[in-house]
């Protein structure tokens, strides 16, 4: 008789995450770990974010023992917390990726400090002209810029791994919408530990 498949888990995440998720994974030696992504255009289209994990939670099926959506609410309204109750699958603590990254008590104090403030993950600043600048339409319209920003008073760059190249792509994004830079070193924050308790939940193989 064919011994068990080992117990499996999904992490069906942002694809803006795919550099932390494949740090979290390789550092902590996990196995039995698979990785989906959706695309991370989804995050100028937060509506669409719920149908987008529906649909690829329906294909999915019963094939994992354990299913870690790597979105929390992400501007969604609170439509994603149904889907996955739906799915039976669980979602990543806080409203956003700033805060998870972050850390919620972080990410508190940075916003009760300045309400005023864009932030930017890796991911984003290397997509920058993709998602934000081409996204917002600011290469057509530039004078966009001041109503889009104009409440802004500085970018708030959440740095996981920081490099002499993304700080200067931060500095470029700050001054091409007027903002003051600050860069915070947060790694990935509280990901990491939600992926691990995830990790931990999975059946155990009698011996």
């Amino acid at each position: 008789m064919a011994a068990p498949a080992p117990p499996r888990l999904l992490v069906l995440a942002c694809g803006a995450l795919g550099q932390e998720l494949r740090w979290i994974l390789d550092t902590n030696g996990m196995d039995h770990v698979d990785l989906q992504f959706l695309t991370a255009d989804l995050h100028n289209r937060p509506r669409d974010i719920p149908a987008a994990v529906d649909a690829r939670l329906g294909e999915i099926g019963a094939d994992y023992d354990e299913v870690l959506v790597g979105y929390a609410d992400c501007g969604t309204g609170g439509a994603l917390a149904p889907v996955l109750e739906r799915h039976g699958a669980t979602m990543l603590g806080g409203s956003h990726c700033y805060e998870f990254l972050a850390g919620s008590e972080r990410f508190a104090d940075l916003h009760d400090a300045e309400p005023g403030t864009f932030y930017l993950t890796d991911y984003l600043l290397r997509q920058f002209d993709r998602l934000v600048w081409r996204g917002l339409g600011l290469d057509r319209h530039p004078q966009l810029r001041d109503d889009y920003f104009g409440n802004y008073t500085r970018l708030c760059w959440l740095a996981q791994f920081p490099t002499d190249d993304l700080h200067l792509r931060a500095q470029e994004a700050a001054d091409r919408l007027g903002l003051r830079l600050e860069r915070h070193d947060v790694g990935t924050g509280d990901l990491g530990g939600q992926v691990v308790a995830a990790r931990a939940r999975l059946p155990v193989l009698a011996p």
